[in-house]
């Protein structure tokens, strides 16, 4: 059983944008699982000594432990969360690196350069900065239930995971 019409090539099904792509040739699975590798590996490059300075910078030199303040009364304290506030600036670096890349490179990252895939709007020619963080969000929401939102690639008739449909884009191709 087939669940889509012509393997690897664009169907459009909605806005005038989508008619203008048909016919653009997919970016397959292993292109697009090998550009996130990709800039996931730069991330971590930048993210690694980032999180081991400020470990050190909060621990070592501001000596913020969990508790900072705390009432003479024992009511009222103040505490600081170091690794919730890590997880924070880790979102916050996803949204940044995934978000810009889109909007500034018009659909590319450093990895899906390398890959030879574009990011392109279903809805505009330009991918606009919302539409950037929404697809950089999606990312969370394919990543979802193990996974399984990276993998809706293998059930969508145009090859979109969650976070392509999410963002009304599709990942394309891109010429040498």
């Amino acid at each position: 059983m087939r669940l889509y019409r012509t393997p690897g090539i664009f169907d459009p099904h909605e806005t005038q944008r989508s008619h203008a792509l048909a016919g653009r040739q997919l970016a397959g699975f292993r292109r697009r699982a090998g550009a996130l590798i990709v800039d996931f590996l730069i991330l971590a490059v930048f993210w690694i000594p980032f999180r081991v300075g400020s470990d050190y910078f909060i621990h070592q030199k501001l000596h913020l432990n969990e508790e900072i303040y705390k009432s003479s009364t024992g009511k009222t304290e103040v505490k600081f969360e170091f690794e919730r506030t890590m997880e924070l600036a880790w979102t916050v670096f996803l949204i940044l690196y995934f978000g810009l890349s889109f909007r500034v490179t018009n659909g590319y990252t450093v990895g899906k350069r390398l890959m030879r895939i574009r990011v392109l709007s279903l809805t505009h020619e330009q991918m606009g900065i919302w539409q950037s963080i929404e697809r950089a969000l999606g990312y969370a929401a394919s990543a979802l239930e193990g996974g399984l939102g990276f993998f809706q690639y293998f059930l969508n008739a145009n090859h979109q995971c969650a976070h392509d449909r999410l963002a009304e884009t599709i990942a394309v191709r891109s010429a040498p």
